[in-house]
């Protein structure tokens, strides 16, 4: 479960920013995940509560923002929308796509004390 590491990685960096804008708690995380990022939300909610017990972040709601996936067709020259990587342009049919959103997972937005 990949999404374990991700929540250690988030609480590293709320760690280490209370430092810098000196909070002492979260309250509330809102997390973007993008649809082709290969992100289980489910376990990503699970992992974070599991991973921000006895922490800072102790009893913060993680909200999640979800990034819809486009990606740019080389043949029809047009931006489309993805569910997965490696789909089909859904207007020619080509698999000539390049990724332009949704792969990405990031920090959006804090709720502190």
């Amino acid at each position: 479960m990949h999404e374990m590491s991700l929540c250690e990685g988030i609480l590293q960096v709320l760690e280490t920013e209370s430092v810098k804008q000196g909070f002492s708690r979260v309250k509330k995380v809102w997390l973007e995940i993008g649809d082709l990022s290969g992100v289980e939300v489910e376990a990503m909610l699970f992992s974070f509560d599991a991973v921000t017990r006895d922490s800072l972040a102790n009893g913060a709601t993680l909200n999640i923002i979800n990034i819809p996936g486009t990606a740019w067709c080389m043949k029809c020259s047009k931006n489309v929308t993805v569910k997965q990587r490696f789909d089909e342009c859904p207007d020619c049919g080509s698999y000539q796509l390049q990724v332009t959103s949704g792969d990405e997972m990031k920090i959006k937005e804090l709720e502190v004390e």
